[in-house]
């Protein structure tokens, strides 16, 4: 699809118009060209969960190369969940993390520890620093995708896990990966037995994990492994099981453990596919040379690039991307054994992603449109920790009206919007996602929301007009805010129906004088309340405008 139109096809209209542009052709070679708003703003939008206009501006004067280091620096983990609003436990008190305490036989128990995680993690990612971590972390939990995991330990330890090794090794994520209780339980690992073999994740790791499917070569023959490959590789990954689920004792802690006893020793045998290698016994580090032989094989690393590029740049990858970015980007990961940061770093810098045609096509997923919300606005978030939780608890729910719910992905590929052809992207936007996509923007646009014993959580757009260089011009009003919000500049069609919002039939000396009657007495409700008026119905129009929706 020709990157111009995903505008068009997301509002409903052909543009039978526009001109077919080749796609880009540069490749990984370093960025060369202009760095300014636009590109930082591009570069924070990809790799983040939203900037506001001062911290893109202070991308733009660091620089690509520090602000890319900016990026990874490493951090202390976020601390873990915390019983927020429940006084029953008699393990944890409130306050206190529950991630490491046994249960006991209440339900109440089990669903306060639910909805804490799912409000820890919405916190966690309003409250990142700068950094590309969190955007990290849901790549890898769409494609280690985990869901209908009861236990919120299981899943705290697993999405730690992922966390923990954001940019780190792919290879020994995908070893930890293997004797995860999360994953264990997820795709029946832990049934996996050599009196019955359960080719579930055997099936998976190479399918989704590591190598990927390739075009049918024969009966049972993908091109990259075969059907004997899944169930020799099944009978190697025997054996083991998790520990901890729902356990009422303090000493059991969550994790994975061998069983000799339930592990097949003999010889596996592996296709063409793996050079005809052989594995033999190796009983609690058997799985690791599972793992070995198969990152062995380059489309390891070319299937993982793609992974990387469909969720960083675009989905649609031609003849020309695979030879001048993935063939690249494998041949850095090859060369680094695995390591992640700096094929990624390639990626982030290169002449490549900041073509102009990389700028703009991609529909924000439901987690960038609304935490950027947040954080574009830097909305006021409560201080007290239980109305904290409690508004990220509500976000993390109406997050979920938009179809991608944390620690739920739909199946073991993920969310569809990152595989499923030829849509891919556009499958956030629907009848039923459109809705509340427009009433949250409305909402903390306008009147605000509010939880009880809670502030207001509305943007503030008189703090909003103190980034902008000169607010008496609706021209450079208008101009900076779209930028702000949008990857592409609009029409001057555009900006003359926002001016027409701002002050309808009137010549732009009025929103002059009106502004600078505010600025002279801004204690005076009356001419600040005019003011605010005007400001939020164009802050309500600008995010309701189709190009907010995109990345």
């Amino acid at each position: 699809m020709n990157r111009r139109n995903t505008l068009n096809t997301l509002i409903g209209r052909a543009d039978k118009s526009t001109t077919v542009l080749p796609p880009p052709s540069a490749g990984l070679e370093p960025y060369a060209g202009n760095w300014g708003f636009s590109q930082a703003a591009h570069l924070l939008r990809r790799t983040t969960f939203g900037a506001s206009k001062t911290e893109i501006e202070a991308f733009v004067d660091a620089g690509l190369e520090l602000s890319i280091q900016s990026l990874f620096t490493e951090r202390a983990l976020p601390d873990p969940p915390v019983n927020y609003n429940y006084s029953e436990d008699p393990n944890v008190a409130i306050g206190a993390t529950w991630v490491n305490a046994p249960y006991i036989l209440n339900p109440h128990v089990l669903n306060y520890r639910n909805r804490s995680l799912r409000a820890w993690q919405v916190k966690t990612m309003l409250e990142e620093p700068i950094s590309i971590r969190e955007k990290l972390t849901l790549f890898w939990h769409n494609h280690f995708a985990v869901s209908n995991i009861a236990d919120p330990k299981f899943l705290y330890k697993h999405i730690t896990l992922l966390r923990d090794n954001a940019w780190g090794n792919f290879k020994d994520l995908v070893k930890a990966i293997i004797i995860d209780p999360a994953m264990l339980r997820f795709l029946n690992g832990n049934q996996n037995t050599k009196e019955s073999p359960n080719e579930n994740f055997a099936r998976e790791l190479l399918e989704l994990f590591t190598i990927g499917k390739g075009p049918l070569a024969g009966p049972g023959d993908y091109t990259t492994y075969t059907e004997a490959d899944v169930r020799a590789i099944s009978r190697a990954l025997t054996g083991w099981r998790d520990i901890g689920y729902f356990s009422l004792l303090e000493e059991v802690e969550i994790g994975a453990v061998y069983r000799p006893f339930r592990h097949d020793t003999s010889q596996k045998q592996l296709s063409q596919r793996f050079g005809n290698a052989v594995i033999d016994n190796g009983n609690d580090t058997e799985y690791q040379q599972v793992v070995d032989l198969i990152f062995q094989q380059p489309a390891v690393a070319h299937f993982i690039a793609r992974k990387l590029y469909r969720w960083f740049v675009y989905y649609q990858i031609d003849e020309q991307t695979e030879a001048n970015v993935i063939q690249p980007m494998a041949n850095l990961l090859i060369q680094q054994n695995y390591e992640i940061r700096p094929a990624l770093e390639a990626l982030l810098k290169s002449q490549h992603f900041y073509d102009m045609l990389n700028i703009g096509p991609m529909i924000k997923n439901p987690y960038d449109f609304s935490i950027g919300l947040f954080r574009q606005n830097k909305l006021p978030l409560p201080t007290e920790e239980k109305a904290l939780y409690d508004i990220c608890l509500v976000l993390f729910g109406y997050i979920n009206l938009m179809e991608m719910e944390y620690f739920a992905p739909p199946s073991v590929a993920g969310w569809k919007a990152y595989y499923q052809e030829p849509a891919f992207y556009r499958i956030w936007i629907n009848s039923s996602t459109l809705r509340p996509r427009m009433a949250m923007t409305d909402v903390f646009a306008t009147v605000g929301f509010r939880l009880p014993n809670t502030p207001n959580l509305q943007i503030d757009v008189f703090k909003l007009l103190e980034q902008i260089s000169l607010p008496q011009d609706p021209n450079v009003l208008i101009q900076e805010l779209t930028e702000l919000y949008f990857p592409l500049p609009i029409s001057q069609t555009q900006i003359n129906n926002l001016k027409e919002v701002l002050i309808p039939g009137l010549p732009d000396f009025e929103w002059t004088v009106e502004y600078n009657l505010y600025l002279d007495n801004p204690e005076d409700q009356a001419t600040k309340g005019a003011v605010e008026i005007k400001l939020r119905t164009l802050l309500r129009t600008i995010l309701n405008m189709p190009e907010f929706y995109l990345s």
